[in-house]
């Protein structure tokens, strides 16, 4: 496993938050762009972390089999974690019309379920991405 390519997940997990985050500062009709960027972010934080301990995943959207495979390398992160698989939805559906606009009440949400999904990870890695981290 590379450190680069932890670290590279976990920056475009970061860029994905800060673009849910910008997009809650503009003025739209609907907010679903920024629930998706939300759920980007949880979903790459979370391949940043099975990365890390060699799991291997297969192409999903779906936080909660993100957060269910992590689970054997991160116990107690599924239950922790529980309140962010609703924001698989918002990776595939909300990205074309017919369903029901995200408010930004909801959006503001996502966003923060996002940031704790990032920031659990990141816990969880703490000694991995430390300067005196281990070779593998």
């Amino acid at each position: 496993m590379r450190w680069d390519f932890v670290t590279g997940w976990l920056a475009k997990a970061e860029d994905d938050l800060a673009a849910a985050r910008l997009i809650l500062g503009g003025s739209l009709h609907s907010w679903d762009t920024s629930s998706f960027h939300a759920q980007q972010a949880a979903e790459k934080a979370l391949k940043a972390l099975l990365v890390r301990h060699q799991v291997n995943f297969r192409k999903s959207h779906d936080i909660g089999e993100l957060l269910q495979l992590a689970e054997p390398c991160a116990p107690g992160i599924s239950a922790e974690l529980a309140a962010a698989n609703t924001l698989t939805t918002y990776a595939v559906d909300t990205r074309y019309p017919g369903l029901e606009p995200v408010t930004k009440a909801e959006a503001e949400r996502h966003a923060d379920l996002a940031d704790r999904v990032l920031t659990s990870v990141r816990q969880h890695l703490a000694s991995y991405l430390s300067p005196g981290r281990p070779s593998a």
